[in-house]
């Protein structure tokens, strides 16, 4: 099964790409197996305790994961992943 993975700067230093293509019957298999091909990736979107980081958003096809299954939501072939980190801040005016 083919998942097109697209990462923005900061994980793009760690897979050298904006997008690479990976597999996984799940998100969170698809996370470990990014990281067995890109060692270091992992630590770039998880705790130690292996929860995703609060600021790691997951979009599949442009749903957020959090609103299915998490890291346990399924994958099926042809899926887009696009793995961001949360915008905040700005100023009052």
């Amino acid at each position: 099964m083919a998942v097109q993975v697209k990462v923005t700067s900061v994980l793009q230093r760690v897979v050298g790409a904006k997008q690479v293509e990976s597999d996984g019957n799940t998100v969170g298999e698809l996370l470990e197996n990014l990281n067995s091909k890109y060692p270091g990736f992992r630590e770039q979107i998880k705790t130690a305790d292996g929860a995703l980081h609060k600021f790691v958003n997951i979009y599949i096809n442009d749903e957020d994961i959090r609103y299915s299954d998490n890291l346990e939501t399924p994958l099926k072939d042809g899926d887009v992943i696009q793995i961001v980190p949360s915008i905040a801040g700005g100023c009052e005016a």
